[in-house]
């Protein structure tokens, strides 16, 4: 990949501009028309959905060849006001999966009905030391916490003649840093962190003419955090569908937050093996530093298109993410190696095919064959190969295209009227044909 660190820095830049526009499940409007601005200044004509997400397509591709959507969420953990109390605070319900333990403390904005903002603090019910002698027992959940707001209020009557009411949105402070060693921390890097990544994998397309063989599609989703973001949405033609979403990092893992972490299995089961075999075949290939790992407690993006009916493959990777859905760090070493892997997998273009074929693969052969091979071997110009096994020994851009052909192949037969037939991966682990 050309230029990786002019996009890396374009995708810092970028991140810490999104973060600063909140965006919680059911608020995230602002967000969306900032992206949607961003990829038209690029030249793309991308679509506000019904349901709120963003769709753009970024190569229309050659003919008669399946499309790629990469699905990303834009919308974030945060809080719903669920009363407004006598004591004129407010009770939260989470919207998402925000846990009041991490939110214990954090600055935060009340959004009103009519836009009106107002400052405030989630605490726990009467929070100061000197005065709570129960404060280490007592339980941090959301009927125990309580938003203090920075506004002289006492009672839930003044509190309402703020305009304050059930229902409006709470965004907690981001608090977004990125230190001199390269390292990512921000609230909500899931997944506005990715959305970034997939911004400047767009640049990339357009900044260096690269057109990619498939129809590409990014589709920025809305309702992640509560399970329904990519259920629909999906362009005619699709046949691989790729989440890109925060890597886990925690105890029992491979990931750390300098690498592009591939899952291969989360709460809804195992992806797609061909799929996922792809990608960490092309991650290989391309010296990508990655990690495959289970995720234990995880959803995406992709499994609700799926359980919304689309017929497709499905995969997922991310750059890795410590302290998911509290005060999550990664690094810019992630966001490089998920750029790359993204690059690496979806930029197939008629200049990848080199005016000299750089091995010769033999696909079957009879006895008579077999004697040949063995003159070609020592006679050819270029290398015979009879097994995958051969590949590392073949230099580093002829390793790159044979994972192309791979690809191909695994691309070939799902067309197999017979489905059984069509396996994939048949290129890395099945020999000649003896006949």
């Amino acid at each position: 990949m050309k230029n990786t660190k002019v996009y890396v820095d374009f995708i810092t830049e970028k991140l810490k501009k999104l973060l600063s526009i909140d965006s919680p499940t059911g608020y995230t409007k602002d967000a969306v028309a900032w992206l949607k601005a961003e990829y038209e200044a690029m030249g793309y004509a991308p679509v506000i959905t019904t349901k709120g997400g963003l769709l753009v397509q970024l190569a229309k591709g050659c003919e008669g060849n399946g499309g790629v959507l990469v699905e990303t969420h834009t919308d974030t953990l945060g809080g719903m006001v669920a009363e407004v109390k006598g004591n004129g605070r407010l009770r939260l319900t989470a919207l998402g999966g925000m846990n009041p333990n991490n939110a214990e403390a954090e600055n935060c904005i009340v959004i009103t009905r009519d836009g009106k903002r107002y400052e405030g603090c989630f605490q726990m019910n009467n929070p100061s030391i000197h005065v709570n002698g129960s404060y280490d027992q007592q339980d941090r959940t959301y009927d125990n916490m309580e938003v203090v707001l920075d506004e002289m209020v006492f009672s839930k009557e003044e509190t309402k003649a703020l305009g304050i009411e059930t229902g409006d949105i709470v965004c907690f402070e981001t608090r977004t840093r990125i230190t001199e060693k390269g390292y990512i921390k921000s609230r909500f890097l899931d997944d506005k962190l990715s959305v970034a990544i997939l911004l400047g994998y767009a640049k990339y397309l357009k900044e260096e003419n690269v057109t990619p063989s498939r129809p590409v599609y990014q589709h920025i989703t809305v309702y992640e955090e509560v399970g329904h973001g990519g259920s629909a949405s999906v362009p005619e033609g699709v046949t691989d569908i790729l989440s890109v979403d925060m890597g886990c990092v925690g105890d029992g893992l491979e990931c750390k937050e300098h690498q592009v972490s591939i899952c291969v299995k989360d709460s809804g089961g195992p992806y797609s093996y061909d799929f996922t075999g792809e990608l960490i075949a092309a991650a290989k290939a391309n010296g990508i530093d990655y990690a495959a790992d289970v995720y234990p407690h995880y959803g995406s993006d992709v499994e609700a298109t799926l359980r919304g009916g689309a017929d497709a493959r499905h995969a997922l990777i991310g750059a890795g993410v410590y302290a998911s859905h509290g005060y999550e760090r990664s690094h810019v070493d992630g966001v490089k190696n998920t750029l790359e892997l993204l690059a690496a997998y979806l930029d197939v273009t008629a200049a990848d095919v080199p005016p000299e074929a750089p091995y010769l693969r033999v696909l079957a052969c009879n006895e008579r064959g077999r004697k040949l091979l063995k003159t070609i071997k020592k006679t050819g110009s270029a290398p015979v190969l009879t097994k995958s096994a051969d590949v590392r020994a073949l230099s580093e851009e002829a390793q790159k295209l044979f994972a192309l052909t791979a690809r191909a192949a695994d691309q070939y037969v799902l067309a197999y009227p017979e489905l059984r037939a069509a396996r994939g991966s048949s290129a890395w682990t099945e020999g000649p044909v003896i006949v």
